[in-house]
């Protein structure tokens, strides 16, 4: 039997900063590596309304603030069905200003107030001085499939995100949901939200393969075992990044 994995990117002309769109390129590679085919949807404003409910991965990156006010009021008409395939096991990766918006709210600077989807309880508040940034590279330690692993990326983000009950890992470099936090993002089975550009995907495999063995799982109600890639080049790209960063 063919297998196959659905996936919607959302607002792929909109939300797309700092290579995100790599992410979906990412796992696109490990699952026909692994010669599982992949189907990418694509979604933006004014496109046929989608159902969330029927993919195995929904993605959505990053944008500013101007971009956050026009998707808010696209986005929200899909409240009840996003909320609807998040219960179902629907797995949601959420990057920078996707993160956001599944809050309860985004204040800019100059006090506006975006509203999210409220699926989530933490919001976003951004400070009074837009040169003040979490700008730089950033290292976190989540936990996968009951393994430590340690998640490099790219942050730049004015917001300072509160009130985040399960986030996604513990900040060793960098800063986190707010200048100088111990945690970084938003993480349940099934939903990770993270201000790591970079793409993500491109500099953690492991954490590439998480997302894939969860959507084979819950799609063909087995215990996966994917076949081992040769990852030597990221994990040397990998080895280098983390000494430097330890410097």
């Amino acid at each position: 039997m063919e297998k196959k994995l659905n996936i919607l990117y959302l607002y792929p002309d909109i939300l797309e900063l700092y290579g995100d769109y790599g992410n979906i390129q990412v796992l696109k590679y490990r699952l026909e590596k692994r010669n599982y085919k992949c189907n990418i949807e694509r979604y933006s404003i004014e496109d046929n309304p989608p159902d969330f409910t029927k993919y195995d991965l929904v993605f959505a990156g990053g944008g500013a603030d101007i971009e956050q006010d026009i998707l808010s009021k696209d986005l929200i008409k899909y409240k009840d069905n996003i909320k609807e395939a998040i219960k179902y096991g629907v797995f949601f990766l959420l990057i920078c200003g996707a993160y956001q918006l599944f809050g309860k709210y985004y204040k800019d600077a100059d006090g506006t107030i975006i509203n999210g989807l409220n699926i989530f309880p933490y919001y976003t508040e951004a400070i009074n001085d837009r040169t003040k940034r979490c700008i730089g590279n950033i290292v976190i330690e989540a936990t996968l499939n009951n393994q430590k692993e340690k998640i490099i990326g790219f942050e730049n983000h004015g917001g300072q995100t509160s009130d985040v009950f399960s986030p996604f890992g513990t900040v060793l470099y960098g800063n986190g949901n707010k200048f100088g936090d111990k945690y970084e993002g938003f993480f349940l089975e099934n939903v990770i939200g993270t201000y790591l550009h970079g793409p993500l995907l491109s500099k953690n495999p492991s954490l590439a393969d998480y997302i894939i063995k969860y959507c084979l799982d819950r799609k063909y109600n087995e215990n996966t075992e994917l076949e081992k890639l040769d990852d030597t080049f990221e994990n040397l790209c990998r080895e280098q990044l983390l000494n430097r960063f330890k410097k």
